[in-house]
């Protein structure tokens, strides 16, 4: 079947995409990749081109009821080029049904999501992973969670974060690989190449994003989304080096970040986005933004929303998550003169590029399977390898008296607020983790002693004394507060240590007491947390601190 002949209106474009062997649309070079986003952008409206560039968040879509979303609509209408954070392969599905379906020309959606160190089965956070120094194994965990993402529908995922850090107080750095420039070129193509496979051509690779381009882990005092202001020589010698090989590692995606660089906001960079990863380093790609980029550029003082959108697509940027700057200014500054037609359809060309590189023309339900996410998430395999590659990436600092490791028996005391937490156990940046499949800390230890032994549990004080800053500190349904007096919570967890012929302190942060939005200024254990340690030492009993 030819490409020409192979276009695609309504529902008709199902049963073509049905016919058409992956001959027909893969493998067969850029040419033919050229010459099909060419026939179809002849096809496009301004609107349905705008379309393409709009990256909205999903609604909260019930399954058989994509259609009558709000975004739906958006979807029937050609104006939207993606979704992501929608969880489930029937909802993707019913959403991706309407792009091919329901829209004037069919062009089938992408669906990205925060898969950041492992989809449900969920990995040590990655600045974990870069303790191993284990480049195949961390390569493992991007393949382990491109295969359980994409048997849920997922063909996009925001990772890896390649930022060098070199303040332990930024909140993100938990995202990262750390300080080394060597290191975390290294960890990029691992990630990148976990993710993508050799081409993405099967149903279980997906596209990786290299963030946040660039510079975004040196912020001034450690603070997010603070002013970043370094030489040249720097940037290239300590900072670029994990962008560019995520970059030569064919990468599909980057995503632009929050801070300035020389002065200007990434996302309005054309030196950063065009001349130095387009130009100087040849990449092909299409340069997504990070959540409302766009608009937060009117805070920096460069226009109103019109303004920083037509700022954005000059820059190099492509598609606009969630700002509605794109699908909603682009059109009047075309008439304006603004910004010119030359500029949008380059930005749609790359988005269209990367969904036929995905093979999402080819076939749009590639990765919707229903017996693919019944049987390829969560397995016991899955589990047992994030198991194995988790004791790479311990750290024992010290063992006296020969502790450890534990024995299967006797009375063992898990004493801390991070005792019995299931939701606080994945980290940060775990949006898929399942919170009723796995668990706590002391539910693990307990059915491993199982009835060798006792095992008991005190929570002994809260995350932090603060009810406030515990409230902002675990987000997203894993709240963890216990409104009982400090001195109640003490007093329990003496009692449980003093009946006891070990004790395991499991103490630090929950899931979100560091990440994005989310920096400290003193990342030592919280007062009341030290206070409770003390006095578990002061029982005289062995302490095991977690």
């Amino acid at each position: 079947m030819k490409l020409k002949n192979f276009l695609y209106t309504g529902a008709a474009a199902v049963a073509l995409f049905a016919m058409a062997s992956c001959g027909d649309l893969k493998g067969q070079g850029n040419g033919e990749m050229h010459a099909f986003v060419d026939d179809l952008m002849a096809k496009m409206t301004l609107e349905e081109k705008l379309g393409q560039l709009n990256l909205p968040a999903s609604d909260d879509i019930v399954t058989g009821q994509a259609q009558s979303s709000n975004i739906g609509s958006m979807v029937a209408k050609g104006q939207v080029g993606g979704v992501f954070n929608i969880k489930g392969v029937e909802k993707i599905r019913d959403l991706q049904r309407v792009a091919v379906e329901e829209s004037r020309l069919g062009i089938p959606l992408l669906f990205g999501m925060d898969v950041i160190h492992g989809y449900e089965t969920v990995f040590p956070i990655p600045l974990a992973l870069s303790c191993s120094w284990d480049t195949v194994a961390i390569e493992r965990t991007a393949r382990i969670a491109a295969t359980e993402a994409s048997a849920s529908g997922i063909c996009w995922t925001f990772s890896p974060m390649v930022d060098i850090c070199r303040d332990p107080r930024w909140g993100r750095a938990s995202e990262g690989s750390g300080e080394d420039p060597f290191l975390g070129a290294a960890i990029a193509r691992a990630m990148v190449h976990g993710y993508q496979g050799d081409n993405m051509e099967n149903n279980n690779e997906i596209m990786a994003c290299v963030k946040h381009f660039a510079l975004y882990g040196a912020p001034e005092a450690g603070r997010d989304y603070n002013t970043v202001d370094m030489s040249r020589q720097r940037m290239f010698n300590e900072y670029f080096e994990p962008y560019k090989a995520g970059a030569e590692a064919g990468a599909g995606s980057f995503m632009t970040s929050f801070n300035t660089v020389d002065g200007v906001p990434a996302t309005a960079n054309r030196w950063l986005l065009t001349d130095v990863l387009r130009g100087m380093w040849g990449w092909d790609g299409f340069v997504v933004t990070d959540y409302t980029a766009i608009s937060e550029m009117i805070a920096h003082g460069l226009g109103d929303l019109q303004q920083v959108s037509a700022l954005a697509l000059k820059a190099g940027t492509d598609m606009d998550m969630v700002a509605d700057g794109f699908n909603g200014t682009l059109a009047q500054s075309l008439e304006e003169g603004k910004v010119d037609l030359g500029q949008i359809d380059a930005a749609v060309r790359r988005i269209l590029e990367a969904k036929y590189k995905l093979g999402l023309f080819q076939d749009p339900y590639k990765y919707i399977n229903v017996d693919r996410e019944k049987n390829e998430v969560y397995t016991d395999a899955n589990r047992d390898e994030a198991r194995k590659i988790a004791t790479e990436t311990f750290v024992l600092l010290k063992n006296e008296g020969n502790v450890l490791p534990l024995k299967k028996g006797g009375r063992i005391a898990v004493v801390g607020p991070l005792g019995d937490t299931r939701s606080n156990m994945p980290g940060t940046w775990s949006v898929a983790a399942a919170f009723d499949k796995y668990k706590s800390l002391y539910e693990g230890i307990r059915d491993a002693v199982g009835n060798n032994g006792t095992v008991t549990y005190a929570k002994g004080t809260n995350l932090v004394s603060d009810p406030e800053l515990e409230a902002n500190a675990t987000m997203f349904g894993r709240e963890m507060r216990d409104n009982r007096s400090e001195a109640a919570l003490l007093a329990e967890a003496l009692q449980v240590a003093r009946n006891s012929d070990v004790i395991i302190a499991a103490m630090g942060e929950s899931s979100e007491f560091s990440g994005e939005s989310s920096s400290r200024s003193d990342i030592s254990l919280p007062e009341n947390q030290k206070a409770l340690l003390k006095a578990l030492v002061a029982t005289g009993k062995p302490v095991v601190m977690l």
